[in-house]
């Protein structure tokens, strides 16, 4: 099953100006196609959803078999999908306050925990906080984590401006989520979550180039956060020997934003200079992109790095690994289980998120630095057994709308099963042909986010990304210039 890059495939790539894409709706002939994935895409989340409840489970099976798990973030996405359904023609706009209505009664009783903050993860059939993990039966201790608050946050804002029906009771939920429980005013950064339990509190998010940064913009914009807490993260770690454990030696320079310290360093990749994830993947660069307009309110930085972070994917999966098709995030393993993929070179984790479950990793060394030497890139025939998801790829559609559909419509094609009554399966093997057994309602709300956007021109930007939020933020993230650059 597994296609080489070809010459012609990269000279296809079509890389847009950033942010332009969607709004402009420039896809071509590719609309119908796009709708039709959406159509899809929402079937999954009408099958995985409870209908009491009004909440989906974090995993529909191939057979219709549903998680009894789900999380924050899984309620918010069907609460943003919800609209663009209902946008699309999908549903009758009674039917989305029906829906969303039933989501928004068990919101409002479910247990919560410090700063009306919500537990990661509940049935989704009751709405009960789980102390035991489902599918194993394993004690649980239940957590607050910011990031997950965070995307539910986004999805009760969204309902809060887009349904006027139910525009009180979600902004009420949304205003009794206090972000400002996370902060850790030491290092200046917000935790990854709060154990009420056992008073654990395991700090703290590091990289900028991350999905924990939606958690951060929600912080500042509602008073919660200070501005600065935006420039406590690392853009790359510093260039010197003490940090020289990361994977690639960056290159930048030393600025200072709201009286903090910044190096804007950026790692070199494919002829480009790129400010790295953690783990390389579409998902930690993309995802807060899909509801606030960064490439425009920041265009020295993220306007530079997203665009380039896409053409690191498709570079990596048609030139690099030469997978012939590209789309790199966390998801399914397709034999079963769950891992974290992305492209190694532009992530900063030394024991790297590589792209296949072979796991081929890069090592470029850190100059001038002891036994840290670089070694040589692995061959492309050492990339065996990869996986793409499709969600990654529908995450680079605003700036690489041609690329994308060519690789979606090339998944579709080449790997009977991966698409289906219920939109793409989570993952495939692109050398075995594998494929995911599993939908996944995180990564099928970010699809339908993606496409959303993409179709109905922002909907879910305009929707979150209001003037308050545009007045709270812009000035804090528009004034970064990245270490990031077209060429290196």
């Amino acid at each position: 099953m597994r296609s080489k890059f070809v010459v012609a495939l990269v000279a296809a790539f079509v890389l847009v100006p950033a942010g332009q894409a969607a709004a402009d709706g420039r896809h071509g002939g590719g609309d119908r196609q796009l709708r039709e994935y959406a159509r899809t895409t929402w079937s999954s989340f009408v099958a995985m959803t409870d209908e009491r409840s009004g909440l989906p489970a974090d995993i529909l099976e191939a057979d219709g078999s549903r998680s009894v798990q789900t999380s924050t973030t899984n309620i918010g996405a069907y609460m943003w999908s919800a609209i663009v359904a209902e946008r699309l023609g999908f549903i009758h706009k009674r039917e989305l306050v029906r829906r969303l209505d039933r989501t928004l009664s068990t919101l409002e009783v479910m247990e919560r925990g410090t700063g009306g903050q919500f537990y990661n993860w509940y049935d989704h059939r009751t709405g009960a906080k789980l102390t035991v993990w489902p599918p194993s039966g394993e004690p649980r201790n239940p957590i607050l984590s910011s990031v997950d608050n965070g995307w539910l946050a986004v999805g009760l804002r969204i309902v809060q401006n887009a349904v006027p029906q139910l525009s009180r009771r979600a902004g009420a939920l949304y205003e009794s989520m206090n972000f400002g429980v996370y902060y850790r005013a030491d290092v200046n950064r917000i935790l990854f979550h709060i154990e009420p339990d056992t008073g654990a509190a395991p700090c703290c998010y590091d990289t900028v180039v991350s999905e924990s940064r939606i958690a951060t913009y929600i912080g500042i914009v509602r008073g919660q956060l200070p501005a600065k807490s935006y420039y406590g993260t690392w853009r790359t770690f510093p260039d010197t020997c003490e940090w020289s454990w990361q994977e690639t030696k960056p290159i930048g320079k030393w600025r200072k934003y709201y009286g903090v310290d910044v190096f804007e360093g950026a790692y070199p990749y494919a002829g480009t200079l790129v400010t790295p994830s953690w783990g390389g993947s579409m998902f930690e660069a993309l995802m807060p992109d899909l509801f606030v307009p960064e490439a425009q309110w920041a265009p020295r930085s993220w306007g530079v790095n997203h665009p380039l972070t896409v053409r690191a994917q498709i570079h990596h999966g048609l030139v690099e690994a030469g997978y012939g098709y590209w789309g790199f995030s966390p998801s399914n393993v397709p034999e079963g289980g769950y891992s974290v993929y992305g492209v190694d070179g532009t992530g900063m984790d030394p024991n790297g998120n590589p792209s296949n479950n072979d796991r081929t990793l890069i090592d470029r060394g850190f100059p001038g630095c002891p036994d840290r030497p670089a070694l040589p890139d692995p061959p492309q025939s050492a990339y065996t057994n990869g996986v793409v998801t499709p969600h990654a790829a529908f995450l680079g559609l605003r700036y690489a709308p041609e690329a994308t559909l060519r690789n979606l419509t090339k998944l579709q094609r080449d790997f009977p099963g991966l698409y289906t009554k219920w939109g793409f399966r989570d993952a495939v093997n692109v050398d075995s042909g594998v494929v995911s057994n599993s939908y996944l309602s995180l990564d099928q709300g970010m699809i339908m986010a993606a496409l959303g956007n993409a179709l109905e021109r922002d909907v879910l930007r305009h929707a979150f990304a209001d003037r308050a939020l545009e007045r709270g933020l812009r000035p804090v993230i528009g004034v970064e210039e990245f270490g990031a650059r077209s060429s290196g």
